[in-house]
Order: structure tokens, then C-alpha cells, then sequence
């Protein structure tokens, strides 16, 4: 919603997987929230620390809200939650509306459908969204890279 928790945890993690696979020429990423509540705020100090734990580095990212040349620049519109799923569909252009589903239908090991938000939590919360998010990045990278592989 905010753009200062599960989204740009999922950036940093996803930026990693992308530049270890050597595809950061490639593949652009980048997170927004659906909600102006914290636009140009660094990522939440827990989320930070969470992901420095893990090696993922999330200080140079900034709240940002979507907007709807995001629906044009972007291949995939990924939600955390239903929420702001229904929230981008709102506002999707209806051309454009089969960019959008779930980050975590990406999982192949987690059967939650949303990644819950850890704003009101403690910290395991912030691990439970790594874990989550760690898991269904890695499945995106290997949906993409499906899609690149040359077709007989």
C-alpha cells in the first residue's frame, strides 16, 4: 500500500536473483505502493534490517506510489495482497489488465495467495515476508526465464 515494506523487500530481493543470473541488463524492476502514505520514505527500518540479515540491501529505495505509465512500462504488475490487487484494477486501463495477478502465485512453495503485511508486527514478520518473497522471486526469475528460452 505504502511502498515501504513488502514491495521493496520484494525489489531487493528480486534485484539480487536478477544481477546473480547476470540479466540486469534485461529485466527492469521496480516497486510502488497504491497508496500516497509514504511517498519518497525510505524502506521501514525493520524491513531493512530484516533484509541486511539476508544480504539484500534495500537504503537506496524510496516510496513511490504506482502510476499509469507504470501499466505501459511494465510486462508483469505483481500485488502483495488482494487488496492492492483490487486496487490496481481499479485504476488499471482495461488494455492492460492481464499484467496484473498476485507475487505470490509465482511461489511453488508456499500455498498463501498474499504476502500478509508485517507494518503492525514484530520482527518475525519481517522474516516471514523474506521467506515468502524469497520464494516466489525465485519462481518468477524461472517463469522469465521460460519466456526467454527460443521456441522450436
Amino acid at each position: 500500500m505504502g511502498n515501504i515494506c513488502r514491495s521493496p523487500t520484494a525489489e531487493g530481493v528480486f534485484r539480487r536473483l536478477v544481477r546473480d543470473a547476470g540479466l540486469e541488463r534485461e529485466i527492469f524492476i521496480d516497486s510502488a505502493g497504491t497508496h500516497a502514505y509514504h511517498i519518497g520514505s525510505a524502506p521501514d527500518k525493520r524491513a531493512c534490517a530484516a533484509a541486511e540479515k539476508r544480504g539484500y540491501d534495500l537504503s537506496a529505495l524510496r516510496g513511490r506510489q504506482v502510476s499509469l505509465q507504470d501499466f505501459y512500462a511494465f510486462d508483469y504488475i505483481l500485488a502483495m495482497d488482494c487488496d492492492n490487487l483490487v486496487n490496481l484494477q481499479r485504476i488499471c486501463p482495461p488494455d492492460r489488465v492481464c499484467k496484473l495477478s498476485l507475487f505470490m502465485e509465482f511461489s511453488p512453495g508456499f500455498r498463501e495467495r498474499e504476502v500478509p503485511d508485517p507494518y503492525y508486527g514484530g520482527a518475525q514478520g519481517f522474516e516471514r515476508v523474506l521467506d515468502m518473497v524469497e520464494d516466489a522471486a525465485r519462481g518468477l526469475l524461472q517463469t522469465l526465464a521460460r519466456e526467454r528460452e527460443p521456441r522450436a
